[in-house]
């Protein structure tokens, strides 16, 4: 009778053991997949990101051209704009990145060095008629000016996938399956203060 008594004693331990384990994989399981999806929708914030900055490195050699067929325009100020859209393009962030906050800010700092030489061309323009009333040059203006609209919105895309990322990898149990398979807080986009105004492209009065 006792030995009965022990073999079912073990027999519920055995069980309850088995329901236990069956329990934590399946919440680890439904944990992981949702950290997955949620750190695939920040690459894909992300890949949003580089690509509207991409088509702004686009726009600029044809509008360095533009402008550089007017007679004596300041060579300082194109050259500044290729330089600034050269070192803009080098700086690359890759999936593995978005959760180094150093990577994101040197990225920002060189995209904020090319709008800062974007907008100083835009200034000296206002001195070269000609170069204002060209059809081509006001055509590139206003891709421009759309480009920096859309970089402000992608930017904001990026933070509110990154936070949903981050609030859910910070909730309990899902903050201890997280540090244990390694999927790291994801860095937000930090722009300068007042970045997220878009650069006056438009100086025409």
């Amino acid at each position: 009778m006792k030995k009965k008594l022990v073999l079912l004693g073990c027999g519920g331990v055995l069980a309850a053991l088995l329901l236990g384990a069956l329990v934590l994989f399946l919440v680890g399981r439904s944990t992981y997949n949702s950290l997955v999806a949620l750190d695939e929708g920040v690459a894909a914030g992300w890949s949003q990101v580089e690509n509207v900055y991409q088509r702004r490195a686009d726009l600029v050699p044809n509008l360095v051209a533009t402008v550089q067929g007017a007679a004596d325009f300041e060579r300082e100020t194109l050259e500044a704009v290729i330089s600034a859209r050269s070192q803009a393009t080098s700086v690359q962030v890759s999936a593995s990145d978005l959760q180094n906050p150093q990577a994101l800010a040197r990225f920002e700092a060189a995209q904020g060095a090319l709008s800062s030489a974007l907008s100083r061309l835009m200034v000296v323009v206002e001195r070269y008629p000609d170069i204002k009333a060209n059809q081509n040059f006001l055509s590139l203006q206003d891709e421009l000016a759309g480009t920096e609209n859309r970089i402000a919105v992608e930017r904001r895309r990026f933070n509110e996938a990154a936070q949903a990322y981050n609030v859910e990898r910070r909730t309990f149990p899902t903050i201890v399956i997280a540090n244990f398979i390694g999927f790291e807080e994801a860095a937000y986009f930090e722009a300068d203060e007042g970045a997220e105004t878009a650069p006056a492209v438009d100086f025409s009065r």
